[in-house]
């Protein structure tokens, strides 16, 4: 890796998704965890898109490797890479709002597609619309930790590299 890209900047961010990666492995709420925070920062803020990618679902597959892997993997890292993609649309508009929109949008992305896993690859939901709906219902409680759990992340997240970037400005963007 350059210089170029080894920069003050992008050790903050990485040692951010790392720490957060690794809080994964602490006692939590279901699904009050940081990991579409993870996704959203880093697609927002490392400016190499293939980095975007590859350094949250690093520290994503890095936690998973303690935590153990299961059947509906691929719906959670699916979902990641799409928030990682919606971190993209936030680049040139980080605000209080779109960054709000953007946490409760990837808490719904997560939902939606983890919960319509479990629908299409578990026996206890009959495999029609009714079917789906239980699903979606059952998971309703995971949704609320989601939500309270990404806009607490986030605002970790965000705020303190707004912060970080105020006094360190060296941080900010070239």
């Amino acid at each position: 890796m350059n210089n170029k890209i080894l920069n003050p900047r992008f050790i903050f961010i990485v040692s951010s998704i790392l720490i957060a990666a690794l809080m994964r492995l602490l006692p939590h709420w279901p699904n009050f965890t940081p990991i579409a925070a993870i996704a959203l920062f880093g697609g927002t803020y490392l400016n190499k898109k293939h980095l975007a990618f590859a350094v949250p679902f690093a520290a994503l597959l890095l936690s998973d490797l303690f935590l153990g892997f299961h059947s509906y993997m691929i719906a959670v890292y699916l979902s990641f890479g799409i928030i990682v993609l919606l971190g993209f649309f936030l680049r040139n508009k980080v605000k209080i709002t779109s960054v709000l929109l953007a946490s409760l949008s990837s808490s719904v992305i997560f939902f939606l597609i983890t919960n319509f896993a479990v629908w299409i690859g578990s026996p206890f939901y009959p495999q029609n619309f009714i079917g789906l709906t239980e699903a979606y219902i059952a998971g309703l409680p995971f949704l609320n930790n989601g939500i309270l759990g990404d806009m607490f992340y986030n605002t970790i997240f965000f705020g303190s590299f707004y912060f970080a970037q105020l006094k360190f400005p060296v941080l900010a963007k070239a």
